[in-house]
């Protein structure tokens, strides 16, 4: 498989090269030069697959030959040894819980995988040591710590927002130690994002060190994720409607990977990228003019992105066509006040817990069945509602069982260092 930068598609590389950089020498994101279609014998027959052989006929051609069959099976394995229930809500909404894995979030398919690929490449070849550089949100960090922790030839170096992540989140990916680092910013995610591309970039750090990034511009990190897509389907074919997906979207990459699910066949017929008060895409499918905004702070953190990188990938997925896109994806945008609002009346009316990510998701679904009553729809509940514990408390006004996991963790110390600008990020990668 060939992938090509989005800036420049003379720029061809490789799946381990892809994954290696990260971002294209240019800058661009890598995207695959082709898309193949599973058969329908795939999708009539999944009932009779499991999590394993389900992932591995949906990645293997954007593989290739890079990993051997029993390896890639094997990093699979490892990556999906935990559920993906469909939980009930009503008879026309279902919640895809995306949160039983080891950091309580979706990004652990994504990072568990990446790291299985790279640890592959690094023992294969001559790579030598590697450093994994990322920029979290919330939830990338402690995913990524997790699924990188211990692995042999790579550093891992996460640099968050100080003050705009939960005290899960950040105990999550500054209490590890080993070959993990968490450098905490004075800003914003956009910051920390912008920080990233521009050491990327920068020669005085690449002669010195090999970088990549795990953020969801990683080919390793995105496509995985459409994985859970998959798993979804399983449980959902029986229905005798249309399907509907609602996507908590902040950098673009899970509702991204949603869609090229569709591409390789998956028969779901719309997808809502759920966002909330940073409405970018909102906006974007309004208007058809695409402004970047600075982010604001949100009760659903993770999805605090004023510019999602991803969105240059749906929208070559879709040919730039607009109007194409709109008849298959939607974005509708909420404040924290409808969020709180709908985890309150959730809880009240079924007794299921939705953290603010999730919450911002049903409301999406919610929204489009108005207009869509032949859908049946799922939406992603991407968090456990542990990890935003005082706001989801708050909103239910009741108390949320802390998993033992969880408990363990908290009594952990913090180590971080501190950063306020791109110099001290560059200083710390240079010593």
């Amino acid at each position: 498989m060939k992938y090509f930068s989005l800036n420049n598609r003379e720029h061809t590389s490789n799946f381990e090269n892809a994954v290696v950089r990260g971002l294209a020498p240019d800058k661009g994101l890598y995207f695959p030069e082709n898309i193949d279609k599973l058969p329908a014998s795939f999708f009539n027959n999944i009932q009779n697959l499991d999590k394993t052989e389900i992932s591995f006929e949906a990645i293997k051609s954007f593989v290739g030959n890079e990993i051997s069959n029993s390896a890639l099976i094997d990093i699979i394995d490892q990556t999906v040894d935990f559920e993906f229930p469909i939980v009930e809500i009503n008879d026309r909404i279902g919640s895809l819980e995306l949160f039983h894995g080891p950091t309580l979030a979706f990004k652990d398919v994504g990072a568990r995988f990446m790291a299985g690929s790279l640890g592959y490449f690094i023992k294969k070849g001559n790579l030598g040591k590697i450093t994994v550089l990322v920029a979290t949100s919330g939830d990338t960090g402690g995913a990524v710590a997790n699924g990188f922790l211990g692995v042999e030839g790579i550093d891992v170096v996460i640099l968050y927002p100080k003050g705009k992540v939960s005290e899960i989140q950040e105990k999550q990916l500054t209490t590890l130690g080993k070959n993990i680092t968490a450098l905490e910013v004075k800003g914003t995610f956009d910051d920390c994002q912008v920080m990233v591309k521009k050491a990327f970039l920068d020669s005085d750090i690449t002669n010195e060190r090999k970088l990549t990034s795990a953020n969801s511009i990683n080919v390793a990190r995105w496509l995985p994720q459409m994985f859970y897509y998959l798993f979804a389907y399983k449980q959902l074919q029986k229905m005798d409607k249309k399907l509907v997906f609602s996507v908590p979207s902040g950098n673009f990459g899970n509702i991204c990977a949603g869609l090229m699910a569709r591409e390789i066949g998956l028969p779901i017929d719309h997808f809502i990228a759920s966002n909330n008060a940073n409405d970018t895409i909102t906006s974007y499918m309004e208007t058809e003019e695409y402004k970047t905004k600075p982010s604001v702070a949100t009760i659903s953190n993770a999805m605090d992105v004023g510019d999602p990188s991803n969105f240059v990938r749906i929208l070559k997925l879709f040919k730039h066509d607009h109007a194409y896109l709109k008849e298959k994806f939607s974005a509708y945008s909420f404040n924290d006040e409808k969020t709180k609002n709908s985890m309150r009346e959730v809880y009240s009316e079924t007794g299921y817990i939705m953290d603010p990510h999730g919450a911002v998701g049903y409301l999406g679904l919610q929204k489009f069945l108005q207009t869509n009553p032949d859908y049946y729809g799922t939406f992603l509940e991407t968090a456990h509602p542990v990890k935003f514990l005082n706001t989801v408390e708050e909103a239910i006004n009741n108390k949320v069982a802390i998993p033992d996991s969880i408990q363990s963790l908290m009594e952990k110390q913090k180590k971080s260092l501190q950063i306020s600008n791109y110099e001290d990020l560059k200083g710390y990668l240079l010593s």
